[in-house]
């Protein structure tokens, strides 16, 4: 029998619970149509079928009922190996630091693997990745590059995933159509310092897709300045990951980017040579399941030098 994944076991409970397969990708923060093939992986592996489903329902067979406690009973059982694990890997804290965004349930998956220190220090992308690479952190959340990996020496697991939209001047709030990203502008921030990552993914996404660089020195990427920018510009500007959740003011509107859809990842990073258990640990505890995200569809942009990118 192929080897069999405690995520997949995770992902059966999960749809067993909720009997929609929609609510339990939506708990377990995986896309629906990975969900379905990991089920059905599931499946081939042990050789039973565990759910019924047609359109309107789905319900377990006699063989997933069967099979659910005993699965349930194997999910402790490894989550007390995980909890051992941890108090056997010392009493120092994990130190994590991030940019603008965490996962939402990141204290409920590292509880029982490590005790995990959230830093103060809220730094660009290009700064959290740094301190990994020094050792003023064991974990940083954040965007960083294929190349920045190899020259800083960390490696990078997927933990997160935005799709960006633009920020337009009002008009019909009801019915906004989407743009296509060739007729968006990007602004470029003089300040290195500060928007380092940012001006390296906006330029290349310029150049990928055609939308237009605008160079700025006001610091302008987030804020009210930004929106500043966009009522003084005639086309849709890029919002950037920490403008994502900033409301909007109501004279402006938020714009779908199509053809193609455009992303940013956010990587968790560690050092390739990071030996001690209660740091690998919590990168598995806070990676596993995470799945594409989406950024792997035919219609996504990611750029070419993104660790998470196809290749090919």
């Amino acid at each position: 029998m192929a080897r069999v994944e405690l995520r997949q076991l995770r992902y059966f409970v999960a749809v067993a619970e909720e009997l929609n397969f929609g609510r339990a990708a939506d708990r377990l923060h995986i896309a629906g149509p990975s969900l379905s093939q990991q089920i059905k992986a599931l499946e081939r592996d042990l050789g039973v079928q565990l759910f019924d489903r047609d359109r309107r329902s789905v319900s377990l067979t006699p063989a997933g009922a069967g099979l659910l406690p005993h699965t349930r009973a194997l999910l402790e059982r490894a989550d007390d190996l995980k909890r051992r694990a941890g108090q056997l890997s010392g009493s120092q804290p994990v130190r994590l630091g991030y940019v603008n965004w965490l996962p939402s349930d990141l204290s409920s998956r590292t509880a029982m693997v490590a005790r995990v220190h959230i830093d103060a220090w809220v730094a660009p992308s290009h700064t959290q990745a740094s301190r990994v690479a020094d050792g003023s952190l064991d974990l940083a959340v954040c965007w960083v590059s294929a190349g920045d990996l190899k020259r800083l020496g960390l490696h990078a697991r997927l933990i997160g995933a935005e799709r960006l939209y633009a920020v337009a001047k009002g008009g019909d709030s009801v019915h906004v159509p989407d743009v296509a990203a060739r007729n968006t502008d990007v602004l470029v921030n003089d300040d290195v310092t500060s928007w380092t990552s940012w001006n390296v993914y906006a330029e290349e996404l310029a150049a990928a897709t055609g939308a237009g660089a605008v160079h700025i020195s006001d610091g302008a990427i987030t804020g009210p300045a930004f929106f500043d920018h966009v009522r003084r510009c005639r086309r849709p500007i890029v919002n950037s990951p920490k403008g994502q959740t900033t409301p909007l003011p109501p004279d402006l509107v938020r714009r779908e980017i199509v053809a193609p859809k455009v992303y940013w990842t956010w990587s968790l990073v560690w050092r390739e040579h990071e030996d001690r258990a209660s740091v690998l640990a919590t990168v598995d505890a806070l990676c596993e399941g995470v799945g594409d995200l989406g950024i792997h569809a035919p219609d996504a942009w990611l750029p070419a030098d993104d660790p998470h990118a196809l290749a090919g």
